[in-house]
């Protein structure tokens, strides 16, 4: 396993005589006991804010990183530029955000995409025509209806099936499939898939695995260090988490794999603009303190909500009553913002807590600081077939909230007025 780079930048900044003791890529001296999770990454903010930051790349000596919106470079003689020589190919304020990207998830390569489904739409375009894939049943409905639809036309066929049992990875596997995708927790149930089980499983059998890591976050989970070969993300929520970029990215370690996701990047041209890429480098600043308060108040509101008589049932994570809690500390540093529960009734119950509510807004998306909600087997899961919804649990009275960075005391209450009227 490689050394994580967030630990490296920690040692760089620190100097060459840190002898911190690494485990799992989390320096580990004088860790504080996080009830029973993985201790948060130290350095973590230290690398957000540092990496790829130095003033001297800069003629200007910028301390922060300057937008560079040009399209084309001036090259010395023919073919000969000095490193850019065309903005879809690469730019400097796009490097930069893939370097930090790279060091938060403790990987080496960091490829940034246009959108979230873009970033998907890359690694399908890493496959062959009559590949198989093996995906989780309850993931984001745009990432089903990508395999589902989209990918099926150039001849790639897609396996639905709950991760949550290895077994069922054994039954699916045929003998073109090539890639694991996973997404955990997953959305909007949030299952909790064992990553590193999986990721051995699949190494036995030559398959990649993918995890979508948009819920957690590298600063609550870093699945390369549980033995992923590719980390995806949706920019656009937690990672910049002010609900004004649109972007994707993947994250790897093996150089071969680097090299075809950096050539689809240029072929594809599904390239994040310089503004936007500025825009997440400087949210990625305050990641870490983002995620701590994301990840305390959704667990009081939960707690809150398993108390309510009008809800039926709350699932979130970092509730032991969740079927995979004990899995869920093994393998994370904590939960995000985001909480799933059934109100009791049925779509008219959930329209009118939802029309009620005054501080959540009614919104598709997720990770911002704003609170959201929004009613999934409608929304944002309204493109997976009726019958697949009902299967997963995705009914009418399934409410999904993001918690935001607003006082927890007013979201309660918040919730509490729009469920009383139901």
């Amino acid at each position: 396993m490689a050394t994580s780079l967030v630990t490296t930048c920690v040692q760089v900044i620190m100097g060459d005589n840190t002898k911190t003791p690494v485990t799992n890529g989390r320096i580990v001296e004088d860790v504080e006991e996080n009830n029973g999770y993985l201790p948060y990454p130290k350095g973590f903010a230290t690398a957000a804010i540092h990496v790829a930051q130095e003033p001297e790349q800069w003629n200007a000596l910028a301390v922060v990183p300057p937008i560079v919106m040009s399209t084309t470079y001036k090259q010395f003689s023919p073919a000969n530029p000095k490193k850019y020589e065309y903005g879809r190919s690469g730019n400097p304020t796009r490097n930069i955000l893939e370097q930090i990207l790279a060091a938060l998830e403790g990987g080496k390569h960091g490829i940034c995409y246009s959108s979230g489904l873009g970033a998907i739409t890359a690694v399908v375009g890493a496959l062959e025509i009559g590949d198989h894939v093996i995906c989780g049943d309850d993931v984001y409905g745009g990432t089903n209806r990508l395999f589902n639809n989209v990918a099926k036309s150039f001849g790639i066929t897609t396996s639905f099936v709950d991760l949550t049992h290895l077994e069922n990875i054994r039954n699916a596997i045929q003998p073109n499939t090539k890639l694991v995708w996973l997404e955990t927790p997953t959305n909007p149930i949030l299952k909790i898939v064992d990553i590193r089980s999986i990721s051995d499983f699949a190494k036995k059998h030559n398959l990649l695995v993918a995890v979508d890591n948009t819920f957690l976050t590298p600063y609550l989970q870093r699945p390369l260090e549980l033995g992923a070969d590719i980390v995806a993300h949706s920019l656009t929520k937690y990672m910049n988490g002010h609900s004004d970029v649109v972007m994707g990215a993947v994250i790897v370690n093996d150089e071969k794999l680097h090299s075809k996701m950096r050539f689809i990047q240029n072929a594809m041209g599904i390239v994040p603009s310089p503004f936007d890429c500025y825009q997440v480098s400087r949210s990625l600043k305050t990641l870490a303190i983002r995620m701590k308060q994301h990840s305390a108040s959704s667990l009081t509101l939960a707690k809150y909500l398993e108390t309510h008589p009008k809800v039926t049932k709350v699932i979130h994570p970092g509730l032991v009553s969740h079927p995979q809690h004990e899995l869920f500390k093994q393998q994370t540093s904590g939960h995000s913002g985001m909480i799933s529960f059934y109100i009791r009734g049925g779509l008219k119950e959930s329209e009118k807590f939802l029309s009620n509510l005054k501080l959540f807004t009614l919104a598709e998306s997720l990770g911002g600081y704003e609170s959201l909600a929004e009613l999934p087997s409608v929304m944002t899961h309204a493109s997976v077939p009726k019958e697949d919804r009902e299967k997963l649990g995705i009914t009418d009275s399934l409410i999904r909230l993001s918690v935001g960075l607003e006082d927890v005391e007013d979201l309660i209450q918040d919730v509490n007025e729009a469920l009383a009227i139901v």
